[in-house]
């Protein structure tokens, strides 16, 4: 079998030296083989790295060059489907359709999606990977020329393409407008887990912002929540400190909306807040909220453009391609302390 093929059934039928009837029936359970041929079979798929296409019809069917498979955290989140549909939009164009499955940032669950994707041997895999996951399964299929791209996060054990949001330099300006607006106590409330790559990237433009505006780092200041109601809760405690924040800047959108919530449950309208994603009638709010905009249109254009390319046959080095935020200004960042 050539190096930069992927394996077929009738190359575990040749391994093993049987029909490729055979080999089908094995994977199938659909009719007799003796244990000894279903053993040979099992382990050829195994050695070969053989993905049986579960689509059931002909390879020109569903096949390679007809599908794609994402993997995102989390369906509901609006960001997420921004960048899907822009993947889709582009992918359109080549006659390609969009699988995407949800694996809730959990790795067992991403790769049970990425298997069942790779089994329906999909053109082109692209994943946001989970923290904790480990990527080094794919490098079979990546070797045989699928192309996999990781989005929003790189991966792990995986040398591929990566396409990311200048999380730490978003981070750095959107604080760095609140110290220039005359805030010293700035909190942070950021999604959980703390191991995650977007998370430890925008804490570090954080810190970086206040070092250089020689703003002592106050740990009490650094809260942690995984939903809407998390983030408020977050909201109340940081409000609640002996010695509060006069603005708070948001780690995710999702967060955002936890902390206006809470502003607007308690009736406060003396905290600043500067969020880092957009969020959908942010300019509705009173004040409208200032955010370290991502560019989910280009995130996802520019992982479907380069799989695409690597379907067409690009070797190149794996990359990684940094999209570039921006900080839109409303309202809500510019309050200054009392």
């Amino acid at each position: 079998m050539a190096a930069n093929r992927r394996p077929t059934l009738a190359d575990v039928a040749r391994e093993v030296g049987v029909s490729a009837k055979t080999v089908s029936r094995v994977l199938n359970e659909d009719g007799p083989a003796s244990a000894q041929t279903r053993e040979q079979v099992l382990a050829a798929v195994a050695k070969l790295g053989f993905q049986p296409n579960l689509m059931a019809r002909n390879i020109r069917v569903g096949g390679p060059d007809t599908t794609i498979g994402l993997v995102i955290p989390d369906l509901a989140n609006p960001f997420f489907g921004a960048v899907a549909r822009a993947i889709e939009d582009t992918v359109r164009e080549r006659g390609l359709t969009l699988l995407m499955g949800s694996s809730a940032d959990d790795p067992d669950r991403e790769r049970a999606l990425t298997d069942k994707f790779l089994a329906r041997r999909v053109s082109i895999l692209i994943v946001v990977p989970s923290v904790g996951a480990d990527h080094s399964h794919l490098k079979p299929h990546r070797a045989t020329g699928l192309p996999v791209i990781f989005l929003d996060r790189p991966g792990v054990g995986l040398s591929t393409d990566s396409i990311v949001s200048s999380n730490r330099a978003g981070a750095h300006d959107g604080v760095a407008h609140l110290v220039a607006h005359g805030h010293r106590r700035i909190g942070f409330v950021g999604d959980l887990p703390t191991r995650l790559y977007t998370r430890r990237e925008r804490l570090a433009g954080y810190r970086s912002a206040l070092q250089e505006a020689g703003v002592p780092h106050d740990r009490s200041l650094i809260a942690d929540a995984h939903d809407q109601q998390g983030a408020e809760a977050a909201t109340a405690r940081l409000l609640g400190l002996a010695d509060p924040p006069t603005a708070l800047f948001a780690g995710n959108n999702i967060m955002a909306l936890g902390i206006v919530a809470e502003l607007a449950r308690t009736k406060r309208k003396d905290v600043a807040v500067v969020a880092f994603d957009d969020v959908s009638l942010a300019e509705a709010l009173e004040p409208a909220l200032t955010v370290v905009a991502q560019d989910a249109e280009a995130l996802g254009r520019t992982a479907a453009t380069t799989a695409l390319a690597r379907l067409d046959g690009d070797r190149s080095r794996a990359r990684t391609t940094t999209v570039p935020t921006r900080l839109i200004v409303r309202g809500s960042g510019e309050q200054r302390p009392a």
